[in-house]
């Protein structure tokens, strides 16, 4: 594929009040959303949730796309259609997880590696023929008394680079996604600290590794001070410490940037994501490519009564949807 046709897909990905769904959870940590909620974790229930998901009617008008996991991609909807196929009939981009989660990196105590790098070029080559058109790898980095080590954000940038270069490779759109982590009592300076380092280790290597910025998007997290933090930060000040650090790592050239929750409630999420549009022009489109904060009040009613309460469960999704397609746009009211 050409480097025409993938920027073609990044732009598509970020275009304008549009954003991104992420229902990639593995089926371990849809055992532990499901266990929250009473729902017995086995295929059939995920799929019908993907399918509850995927299906609410009108979410394209806000939604681009949706991250898929490996089970999900190759599920169809109760009327038998693939949901890649359903996705690209009704003009949503499907996403493909292919990182196999965080281990201990050895060495670094308390610090974590993504793996999944084995084998990826061919599983990449299958993603496509089932209709994925990008890939999301994620990695995360720890804030804590020593940490992050340099080595830890040098390693998962170099990681994040080599798949993105294989992407690209099979036809993908690589989502790059380094994870600044939320948890711990640090403030909003050291979190602007290590991500401003995480950003420009991650757009050196993908420098390095010849990977084409206009065929990339950025998954990035919020500079946000750390949730036992004992002084929170305002709207405001989370937009503009995050757009700040941003500005002065990220290329121009990048198509689109898209933004995690990471344990910010619903609300919070959407908010700043609106703060920060509404303080632009900004160099890249700003959207969103939530997975808790768009499905968290959908899966409690749905679990209430899963077949009653479908309808009610998708109308929550379009409500997400809308109030962060129209905070992509900086026209968010609350």
């Amino acid at each position: 594929m050409s480097i025409e046709q993938l920027a073609e897909t990044a732009r598509a990905m970020v275009a304008p009040g549009k954003g991104i769904i992420a229902i990639d959870e593995s089926s371990g940590t849809c055992a532990k959303r499901f266990a929250g909620v009473g729902i017995e974790n086995i295929e059939e229930n995920r799929r019908a949730y993907r399918e509850l998901l995927l299906t609410t009617p009108k979410a394209n008008e806000y939604l681009s796309g949706a991250i898929l996991f490996d089970e999900t991609i190759r599920q169809k909807t109760k009327g038998g259609v693939p949901f890649a196929k359903f996705m690209a009939d009704n003009g949503m981009i499907p996403g493909i997880k292919v990182d196999k989660g965080t281990h201990p990196l050895a060495g670094f105590p308390g610090e974590l590696i993504t793996e999944g790098l084995d084998g990826l070029r061919e599983r990449l080559a299958e993603y496509y023929k089932l209709g994925a058109r990008f890939a999301k790898w994620r990695a995360v980095i720890t804030i804590g008394e020593d940490t992050p080590s340099g080595t830890c954000i040098d390693s998962n940038a170099h990681a994040l680079a080599r798949y993105a270069a294989l992407c690209q490779e099979q036809g993908l759109v690589p989502m790059v996604e380094p994870e600044v982590l939320m948890d711990g009592d640090h403030d909003i300076e050291t979190c602007y600290e290590v991500t401003e380092v995480t950003l420009r280790s991650l757009f050196d290597a993908l420098y390095q590794h010849n990977v084409m910025l206009e065929g990339t998007i950025l998954k990035a997290s919020m500079v946000v001070p750390g949730k036992d933090c004992p002084e929170q930060a305002s709207v405001e000040e989370v937009a503009e410490a995050t757009l700040m650090c941003l500005k002065s790592t990220v290329p121009a050239i990048l198509p689109g940037i898209v933004f995690l929750s990471g344990g910010q409630s619903d609300e919070a999420a959407t908010a700043h994501l609106d703060a920060m549009n509404r303080m632009g022009p900004n160099p890249w489109p700003l959207s969103f490519s939530y997975g808790r904060a768009m499905q968290q009040a959908a899966l409690k009613l749905w679990a209430q009564d899963m077949t009653g309460n479908w309808d009610k469960a998708q109308a929550t999704v379009y409500d997400r949807a809308k109030a962060n397609g129209l905070a992509a746009l900086g026209k968010w009211e609350g």
